[in-house]
């Protein structure tokens, strides 16, 4: 294998790599099969999602306060992009693994590293071309939106967006397993059995551990599922941002450790165990960044406005000690409600299970009560509300409540419409532009290696 040149590898432009990996991508048969399976899945769950929503809307057209539920966030986009999900945790690794895979079983690999780039920009490179994937894949989706937009539905920008960006963002991470696992593997078959275990086994794992506490609950956010749910809640946590990019960041770190193909296996782990080490220590710094935006347009994640001004001026520590378990439908009204908007509001709350390893068939009298500790002074209360809660913590504070503000009131958004026009789209029109872009992307000239001798550099 030739020595690197790094005066060579910083000179030589990644424009004819880059255009290499998405011409092999983009001729593969992975990418356009997974195009036209999700087209009609997230156009059944859309036209669903619609009806479901119309029949709502036909009771709360007459009713404000009924028609206040409706959001078409809940309502369509979070059904429709759920199948888009599922799609994406089955199907696309088979496409991350392509990109690499093919070039092991061929042996282009090791024409590959003779490159004069460095193995990080090699496998940058593979990285854009799965993210270029991953935004032809979601294309179904997207135009769901937009026939949503046209048939008179609302579409709130930030909420939108936000569940697109954590889509994209879920995308990349199988992206960057599949490359990883396809990288430790002999075969394409056995990296798609290994990333196919990985994302269903979360599936597994967010199922069975659902609702425990201690390790449990620690194992249980380590689900790829977890990922997603904020973000279709309406938030933007920049903490659970970070994790992922650390993640992603370290797939692609750990494949570049097992790309080179001359590479003794021993040395090859002890680097990957560095990189572990490194990894968990990101995820730890990552996890201790609270901040998040609420981005939903009925502040479905916060209390009004007037409450959060209040409540950021609280300096003291809130100590918030619960007397109830992890799975208490109680206390996941809590959390819900209450707790989780206090944490995003005020500077300084602790939240203590007092009874976090308790059944509920051991509960005592004390059970489901819910102490509040601020400056000295405490309250009690076995509500989960927050009309009830805020009174009290002004109490202790010795604040008077706010006045009552009628901005605040999400209006939300009925409507009646029938979208089985749509199939014709999601059945015909669209998977015949497909097959057509699956034609001409087969007819591309190949992209010629000779590229690398003329001159030293494309």
């Amino acid at each position: 294998m030739q020595s690197r040149e790094p005066n060579l590898c910083a000179t030589v432009s990644i424009i004819p790599l880059l255009t290499k990996e998405f011409a092999e991508i983009a001729a593969g048969r992975a990418l356009w099969t997974m195009l036209l399976l999700v087209c009609p899945l997230v156009g059944y769950s859309f036209v669903e999602a619609v009806s479901l929503y119309s029949e709502s809307s036909s009771a709360a057209t007459q009713s404000p306060v009924l028609a206040r539920s409706l959001s078409p966030l809940d309502g369509v986009l979070v059904p429709t992009f759920g199948s888009f999900y599922v799609a994406v945790t089955l199907l696309f690794p088979f496409v991350a693994i392509r990109v690499l895979g093919q070039e092991k079983e061929t042996g282009a690999l090791y024409l590959l590293v003779q490159l004069p780039y460095r193995y990080a920009t090699l496998v940058t490179a593979k990285l854009c071309a799965i993210f270029a994937a991953l935004c032809l894949v979601s294309i179904p989706a997207v135009s769901a939106i937009a026939i949503w937009a046209i048939l008179g539905g609302h579409l709130a920008a930030t909420e939108t967006l936000n569940l697109v960006f954590g889509h994209l963002l879920y995308g990349l991470l199988v992206g960057a397993l599949g490359l990883f696992a396809a990288v430790i593997s002999d075969s394409s078959s056995t990296a798609a059995i290994m990333a196919l275990a990985l994302t269903i086994g979360s599936w597994v794992l967010d199922f069975t551990l659902a609702g425990r506490s201690g390790l449990s609950a620690w194992l249980a956010q380590m689900s790829l599922t977890q990922t997603l749910r904020p973000f279709e809640q309406g938030l933007l946590s920049i903490g659970l941002v970070l994790g992922i990019a650390v993640v992603i960041c370290g797939l692609a770190t750990l494949t570049v450790v097992w790309l080179p193909p001359g590479v003794s296996a021993r040395v090859k782990i002890v680097r990957s165990l560095s990189c572990l080490l490194a990894i968990v220590l990101a995820l730890g710094v990552a996890a201790q960044v609270r901040t998040s935006i609420d981005v939903s347009e009925d502040r479905r994640n916060s209390f009004s406005s007037a409450d959060e001004a209040l409540l950021a001026k609280f300096r003291l520590p809130l100590i918030i000690s619960v007397n109830l378990v992890p799975e208490d439908p109680r206390y996941i009204d809590l959390r819900r409600n209450v707790l989780s908007k206090l944490e995003r509001a005020m500077p300084n709350v602790t939240v203590v299970l007092v009874n976090g390893r308790r059944s509920i068939a051991e509960s005592s009298d004390a059970y489901g009560l819910i102490e509040y500790a601020y400056g000295g002074r405490t309250d009690r209360s076995r509500s989960t509300s927050p009309r009830e809660i805020l009174p009290l913590l002004y109490a202790l504070a010795g604040l008077a409540p706010p006045m009552p503000g009628s901005g605040d009131e999400y209006p939300g958004y009925p409507l009646v419409v029938s979208a089985d026009a749509a199939l014709l789209w999601f059945l015909g029109g669209l998977p015949v532009l497909i097959a057509l872009a699956w034609w001409r992307a087969r007819r591309l000239p190949s992209i010629k290696p000779a590229f690398l001798h003329e001159g030293g550099k494309p």
